[in-house]
């Protein structure tokens, strides 16, 4: 039986939907606004790799290894980005979040705030997770501190651990959130999300 069964989440004007092959053209809307393909240290397909990286989620989700969700505005119907749960480990109750990239008029909004809301509360509250990590690049700043934002502890850097789009090997620094830290920052996302925007 799968760990993380088929679901869509949504809360505040979001919502993470199961991504499938019909979000493709969404989604490299979503990725061409900023032409994010072009940062070295995500991992964001270039729009004839798009169709590609779908299928490579979908794969990923038939082994158990990785859930993708395409990111929606549900006013508009508009694919916003992505984001997955990976790393998957049902026998310790882990799993990670990331994949993660949103449209650049997305970015430093209230977008990130929600889906990880929507994330970490379905992780701790649904699936009984007892960790849920995350894992970026060295040299993804902005990705380190949105990760430090949300309260999640630094465990460390693994050193020469993937290769990156240009071929270069990065560190991936690594970071965890602990069950009993849970309810401190689902206080701390729901006092953000409250402040005038």
């Amino acid at each position: 039986m799968d760990f993380v069964k088929p679901v869509t989440l949504q809360e505040r004007g979001l919502r993470l939907e199961p991504l499938t092959l019909a979000h493709e053209d969404g989604l490299r809307a979503a990725a061409a606004d900023g032409e994010l393909w072009k940062l070295r240290v995500t991992s964001v397909p270039e729009p004839q790799d798009t169709r590609a990286y779908i299928e490579n989620a979908l794969a990923q989700r038939e082994a158990g290894q990785r859930f993708a969700f395409a990111v929606i505005d549900e006013a508009s119907g508009t694919v916003l980005g992505c984001t997955s749960y990976h790393d998957i480990l049902p026998a310790v109750r882990r799993v990670e979040i990331g994949w993660t990239w949103y449209a650049k008029r997305c970015q430093r909004t209230h977008v990130n705030s929600v889906c990880k809301l929507l994330m970490l509360r379905h992780a701790f509250d649904t699936l009984d997770c007892q960790v849920v990590g995350w894992r970026t690049d060295n040299f993804n700043f902005a990705s380190q501190q949105a990760i430090e934002r949300l309260g999640a502890k630094k465990d460390g850097v693994i050193r020469g651990h993937a290769l990156r789009r240009d071929g270069t090997v990065r560190d991936t620094v690594m970071y965890s959130l602990r069950a009993g830290e849970w309810p401190e920052v689902r206080a701390h996302l729901l006092y953000l999300l409250a402040k005038p925007r």
